[in-house]
């Protein structure tokens, strides 16, 4: 067992965890947050995206005890105008990957704003300043929604995202 410190959501907790335990299984099995979603554990679905540190990770691809040090927000610490504007143009319907979509949303949010390019980002030198929907949705990606709320998704991201 490893002894680790998660700060989660504005709060620490002491837990005792076998090194292998993910970050997805840490929060929903031992800290009782099932907000995050377990869909394909393999890194590829999105729906347990959470931010450490305001960077968006895959949390079933990261071992508990690497996060010990960072601030984790999962969908239970958010307070965004982003979930308004989801709700506003239909971007959850199931609501299954609406977490994942939140919490990837936000960290792209951030990246986009830092400067960071995409794959579809024209000119790579150029300041950011406009987030087109391509660039959403290249952005976007990696979160899954069986759904087909993108649409929706696209949406709300481009109010929240539009000064």
């Amino acid at each position: 067992m490893t002894e680790l410190r998660l700060r989660v959501n504005g709060a620490t907790t002491a837990l005792s965890l076998p090194p292998q335990v993910s970050l997805l299984d840490a929060l929903r099995e031992h800290l009782g947050l099932t907000g995050t979603k377990k869909g394909c554990d393999q890194g590829a679905c999105g729906a347990c995206t959470v931010l450490a540190d305001g960077v968006r990770i895959n949390s079933c691809l990261a071992l508990a005890v690497q996060y010990e040090d960072a601030e984790i927000t999962t969908v239970e610490g958010l307070d965004d105008p982003l979930q308004a504007a989801f709700v506003r143009h239909d971007g959850l319907q199931c609501g299954y990957c609406t977490p994942g979509q939140l919490c990837s949303a936000l960290g792209m949010l951030g990246e986009h704003r830092s400067g960071m390019p995409s794959a579809v980002t024209e000119d790579v030198g150029a300041p950011r300043t406009e987030l087109t929907d391509a660039e959403i949705r290249e952005r976007m990606s990696g979160n899954l929604c069986r759904c087909g709320a993108y649409n929706g998704i696209v949406d709300a991201i481009r109010e929240v995202a539009t000064p």
